[in-house]
């Protein structure tokens, strides 16, 4: 795959004539929101540059996301806890605040009511669509929800790199139904960024992989396999690595059925004359929810009783020391539960290691690899942080992705 070919065939919002069009952008805003509360504003600031763009030529502008996995009852319609919970109202303030403009918020998609507001629509107001998965048809691809949007959509721009990866109605039925259609500036980002991992990324590259799951990873193992130079195994994934080497790793998580993979993948990275190197010490504890008697191993054997939840100094300079050549990085899954301060120093000492990388592409994964680098303190320091984390994922294995391939007819 090249980045010609996936991007073979699709226009970006660049190529469209967009004053006084009605253009519908579907982004992705799925935000954690607590209280009411936006407490990690990471997607909304990825997707300013296509809303600007879009009012700045003149767009009568629809913008459309989904919020997390509202529960509907049987007759197809949210409860009120998930009308509560997963409102895309705080998300019209935050939007309003950045791009200092009216955001309508409407609550009836496939109602009349953004027919008749786009008529009247001023150049400092856009509409925000309520959340798309209180509609059934949304998550099932349904086509009455797809056809109501399009009777107002002139123009369908994709930005959802992170949601490209679901068969979804706006995603994928909407493509198929509207003549002009393309993709924003974080999609066409988002592809161009990791071709460059999939195609001819320069060597030395480095692939960092953490996590819990080895079984998570087994697709982008295989698909790299044949383009990385090293393998950095960390998070709890290594300890599955570490027991195909029989080295006692007491009560970390081990995935038993993927102990043999593991243990042949050794044999086939060395087949080829590249390396996995491992952790060769670990922060431990007895119990994972108490850092009371965290310690370091002196080896990478983990004793009886005990359990890792991050990698050790040792290895973090091992790590380091193998990434200072490097001439592309990619990186996703944390060192440990770095959710727990006292069990992070692994992983925002890998984040600060990429940023010391002379002249390198660093790319970060989406997810928790994401929320890692910016909890470190470095998102800004390196050269791209995917926004999808499972569309990330599908896209490094080598599947194609729904809501790309829908462009592209």
């Amino acid at each position: 795959m090249s980045a010609k070919s996936t991007l073979a065939g699709i226009r970006s919002i660049e190529d469209f004539d967009l004053k006084d069009q009605r253009v519908f952008l579907r982004l992705d805003l799925n935000v954690p929101i607590k209280n009411g509360t936006i407490t990690d504003t990471t997607r909304i600031d990825a997707a300013l540059p296509t809303i600007r763009y879009a009012l700045e030529h003149g767009a009568k502008l629809v913008v459309a996301s989904h919020l997390g996995r509202p529960e509907l009852n049987s007759e197809g319609t949210p409860t009120d806890e998930s009308l509560a919970k997963y409102s895309l109202e705080p998300v019209a303030k935050k939007l309003q605040e950045l791009l200092n403009i009216e955001v309508i918020l409407v609550e009836e998609p496939e109602s009349e009511a953004p027919s008749a507001l786009l008529r009247s629509l001023k150049k400092n107001q856009m509409i925000l669509l309520e959340n798309l998965r209180f509609n059934k048809d949304e998550t099932k691809n349904g086509e009455e929800l797809a056809d109501a949007i399009c009777t107002y959509t002139d123009i369908y721009i994709n930005d959802a790199f992170g949601a490209s990866h679901r068969a979804h109605a706006t995603i994928v039925g909407m493509p198929t139904k509207v003549k002009q259609k393309g993709i924003g500036f974080l999609m066409k980002k988002e592809i161009e960024m990791l071709d460059k991992i999939m195609v001819a990324p320069e060597s030395p590259f480095i692939t960092i992989l953490g996590g819990a799951k080895v079984s998570d990873k087994i697709g982008v193992i295989e698909n790299l396999i044949d383009k990385v130079d090293v393998f950095l195994i960390g998070g709890a994934m290594a300890y599955t690595f570490l027991a195909a080497q029989k080295v006692a790793v007491g009560s970390s998580l081990v995935e038993k059925d993927k102990v043999k993979y593991a243990g042949d993948l050794f044999e086939r990275v060395k087949a080829r004359d590249k390396k996995i190197v491992l952790p060769v010490d670990h922060k431990i504890v007895t119990k994972i929810d108490s850092a009371s008697d965290l310690k370091t191993t002196a080896t990478p054997a983990i004793p009886s009783g005990w359990l890792g939840v991050d990698i050790g100094p040792k290895t973090v300079e091992l790590f380091r020391r193998e990434l200072q050549n490097a001439k592309t990085v990619f990186w996703n899954g944390p060192m440990g539960v770095f959710e727990t301060r006292a069990f992070a120093d692994g992983t925002f000492a890998v984040a600060k290691a990429l940023t010391e990388i002379p002249h390198a592409t660093t790319v970060v994964g989406g997810g928790d690899s994401a929320a890692a680098i910016k909890a470190s303190g470095y998102a800004d320091q390196v050269t791209h942080i995917s926004t999808g984390g499972g569309a990330s994922l599908e896209f490094l294995q080598g599947d194609k992705l729904p809501g790309i391939e829908a462009l592209r007819k």
